[in-house]
């Protein structure tokens, strides 16, 4: 594995790649009804990693696919105020995605409903785009096993998107993020997720999604046993597995996020250069909002090999990042860097 990972130096641009969504976050008690409103949020995975990386002051762009009305254009003035470059966004088809949640639960929950069929990412097609000139300027293209869960043709696009990036020399990153409710296509994960590891540089998950998306065997029961060193053991036994199948991955990152009621328990892990680094327990009865925790330990990520951080520090403010956002009420973080390292978490 390069021990110097972390001390590649990036001039341009992050891109990250996904679908732009609207999520509906409904009541539990169902007073949405009787108030006819809900509260509504822009997001998405990799919308929310760059939102994140704008704010830290790493040049970011967003490639997505939407359509080209007057909606898309207050988007795009949006984003152009976040500081995210929206230029190479691809225009055409008919509708956003949406997805609708209720506050406070789990994006594995069965409160989680889809509505992203026929969306104008989700019609994307190989030979659309023209990713030499979408590529131009970036040094750093991340995406999500998302986009690949959502139909044949997406999959394909990734596929063709990393071939071209990675004759590029950009760095690329993937979030192992599963969503069961989306590979509907009639293909598994391990039918297309391995393919595309093959052109990752970093990869982030946790044990049990590299399991489900790239055969790595997780003790059985282990989910049960409840001791932190045994979880730790098994993150670095994947990662390793990770790092040897797939020899362009240099650095492989793992979530552990334990509820307890409305509270939660959280550590990561970090395996690069032949070292293994983990995080103290971060803790707290009660949260607002899981929904973007994940991106933000994805952008903290990408934030410090991008600045050349020493590994245990990356993992140290991508951790403090991923635990503050589950206090926020958006999709991404709003948090600077120094707020992040200086605020106080709720208990």
């Amino acid at each position: 594995m390069n021990k110097q990972f972390n001390k590649k130096k990036y001039t341009g641009s992050v891109l990250c790649f996904g679908e732009l969504l609207f999520r509906i976050s409904l009541d539990a008690g169902g007073n949405w009804l009787k108030n006819d409103a809900v509260p509504f949020f822009m997001g998405g995975a990799e919308l929310n990693v760059a939102t994140a990386l704008s704010l830290w002051d790493v040049p970011s762009q967003y490639f997505t696919a939407l359509p080209d009305n007057h909606m898309t254009a207050q988007i795009t003035s949006h984003l152009k105020s976040k500081d995210i470059d929206p230029s190479k966004i691809y225009h055409h088809g008919d509708r956003v995605g949406l997805y609708i949640l209720t506050k406070g639960a789990d994006l594995k929950n069965d409160s989680l409903i889809y509505d992203r069929a026929h969306s104008a990412f989700a019609e994307l097609k190989p030979g659309m785009i023209d990713w030499d000139k979408v590529l131009d300027g970036v040094s750093w293209f991340h995406f999500s096993a998302i986009c690949p869960a959502i139909n044949q043709h997406v999959a394909d696009v990734c596929n063709e998107a990393l071939i071209a990036a990675s004759a590029k020399g950009i760095t690329i990153s993937i979030d192992l993020n599963y969503r069961s409710k989306l590979w509907q296509y009639g293909k598994t994960p391990l039918q297309i997720i391995p393919e595309l590891v093959q052109y990752c540089d970093l990869v982030m998950g946790n044990i049990w999604a590299a399991e489900i998306m790239l055969s790595i065997p997780v003790e059985e029961g282990l989910h049960a046993v409840g001791q932190k060193a045994k979880y730790l053991d098994a993150a670095l036994q994947t990662s390793k597995h990770i790092t040897e199948k797939h020899p362009k991955c240099k650095a492989v990152a793992n979530t552990f996020r334990f509820d307890n009621n409305e509270g939660i328990t959280y550590y990561t892990s970090l395996y690069t250069g032949g070292e293994y680094h983990s995080t103290i327990d971060h803790a707290a009865l009660k949260i607002i909002n899981k929904v973007g925790s994940g991106d933000c330990f994805m952008a903290g990520l990408i934030y410090g090999f991008y600045n050349s951080h020493e590994p245990a520090e990356i993992l140290e403010f991508a951790t403090l990042a991923a635990f503050d956002k589950l206090f926020i009420d958006a999709d991404a973080t709003s948090k600077t860097v120094e707020e992040i390292k200086t605020t106080t978490i709720p208990k």
